[in-house]
């Protein structure tokens, strides 16, 4: 008989298993690898589904929430980026699921519902048997309470799914929020076996990252990641054709606007203009530079269809108010009004947009448009999220990317350039280890315990 105790600590532990069951459903219209995607993931219950912008993400979500409901008799929480939910909606009519409805306010009759991330604190989680984060990745993007609001909110919820396009390409400590939140190993657990700490070290190879993946464990690093998720970029990453998946050509653009000013650093102007180093320094370029670079890409999205991706608010005002045909979305706007906006340029009503990536920048689909202007920051997941609003599958037309920076900058596009090579190296050795057993090596106390005499 196990003490209270015991049974205490073994709910504690984060274990690898599988805690679904063999799927009841799985739509006529799925290809052959969507249908393998949706059959590990249920057999599996808590999962991170990691499949590429195109690949059908929605139809796979929905089809694992219809297999919950249809298994437990119970609802299932889809919860997704502004602007989203309706395209989930669509696609369930594709599918034949009408047990589904978009909640704003937490009340809900159907089984499958709907709601955004901004508006979980109306739900209970008493109410779901299974939840699924679409777009998961974008959960850094908030601040620490609703985080937490949303990781405690699933941990509570026996089957668990996790989906994005981009599980931390350039930040592998990441996935071990994830791996947390569907109840595998912990995140400080992760990093005490696999990572080392770099804050005294003076390796440059990983020089200004905090932490660092232990040379020896990196094989078994991936092969852990693999037991609890699925990673796909192509269909042949899971021995399936990509004859449907060709992408168009996409065309990445550098324009390079010149600073007319000086840097000031410390209260010090410079006497010759370089590349900006830090980012106090990155800071001062781009606000130097605002009216310039502005100009240039009001230039280059003249007469098209096109969404300019800002970073500051005086950006975003300067292209508003010399663009008629552009429409503004800002934070202070109210949620309703973000994604009416955002639903009437999917809809081709609005001919430009101007927003941000941290905003606006996943899960939505503009296949219609293929001509973005991009102003750069260091974050190579915002860029790569922005760019697959267009080039993603089902894109008929190349696709062209407008990137507008100063001549001091250059580092910046230097530093994207690196982290897209982490991004493809992380996808290299998950699509490589996906076969490898991982195990987890524990060993028991077995001495006998010498207890003072006092």
């Amino acid at each position: 008989m196990e003490s209270d105790y015991e049974k205490f600590i073994k709910s504690k532990k984060h274990l690898l298993g599988d805690f679904g069951f063999e799927a009841n459903y799985i739509p006529d219209i799925a290809f052959d690898f969507q249908k393998h995607i949706i059959q590990k993931a249920v057999r599996k219950g808590r999962i991170g589904v990691f499949a590429d912008t195109g690949l059908g993400k929605t139809l796979i979500q929905l089809s694992i929430a219809q297999n919950v409901v249809q298994h437990t008799n119970r609802k299932v929480l889809i919860l997704t980026p502004l602007a989203v939910a309706f395209q989930f909606i669509l696609e369930a009519e594709k599918i034949g699921i009408d047990d589904i409805e978009y909640s704003k306010d937490g009340k809900h009759t159907k089984k499958i519902v709907i709601c955004n991330y901004e508006r979980l604190h109306y739900f209970d989680s008493k109410d779901f048997e299974g939840v699924i984060c679409d777009e998961s990745s974008i959960l850094k993007n908030f601040d620490g309470k609703i985080k937490n609001q949303i990781t405690s909110f699933v941990k509570k919820i026996p089957y668990r799914f996790l989906s994005t396009a981009t599980p931390s390409p350039n930040d592998f400590i990441e996935l071990g929020t994830s791996s947390e939140a569907l109840g595998y190993m912990g995140y400080m657990d992760m990093l005490g076996k696999f990572f080392k700490n770099n804050q005294s070290s003076s390796d440059t190879k990983n020089i200004g990252e905090k932490f660092y993946l232990k040379p020896h464990a990196e094989n078994d690093f991936f092969a852990w990641v693999n037991q609890w998720s699925i990673m796909v970029k192509m269909p042949s990453d899971l021995g399936f054709s990509d004859e449907r998946y060709i992408l168009p050509e996409l065309i990445t653009n550098k324009h390079v606007v010149k600073n007319e000013s000086l840097l000031e650093i410390d209260g010090q102007i410079e006497m010759f203009n370089r590349p900006a180093k830090g980012f106090n320094e990155v800071r001062t370029e781009v606000k130097q530079t605002i009216q310039s670079r502005c100009d240039k890409a009001l230039d280059l999205a003249k007469d098209k269809t096109s969404v300019y991706w800002v970073n500051r608010n005086e950006e975003s005002k300067i292209l508003r108010l010399n663009d008629s045909e552009a429409v503004e979305i800002i934070g202070s706007q109210s949620l309703d009004k973000k994604e009416e906006i955002l639903k009437a340029f999917a809809d081709g009503e609005i001919k430009r947009l101007i927003t941000k990536a941290k905003m606006t920048g996943m899960g939505l689909n503009w296949q219609h448009c293929n001509h973005s202007v991009f102003f750069p920051t260091y974050s190579y997941e915002q860029y790569y999220q922005a760019i697959r609003r267009f080039w993603r599958f089902g894109q008929k037309r190349d696709v062209t990317i407008d990137m507008v920076i100063s001549d001091g900058q250059t580092r910046v596009l230097e530093a994207l350039e690196q982290k897209t090579k982490k991004a493809i190296e992380l996808h290299r050795n998950l699509v490589k280890n996906v076969n490898t057993e991982f195990i987890d090596l524990k060993k028991d106390f077995d001495k006998e315990l010498i207890k003072p005499k006092f």
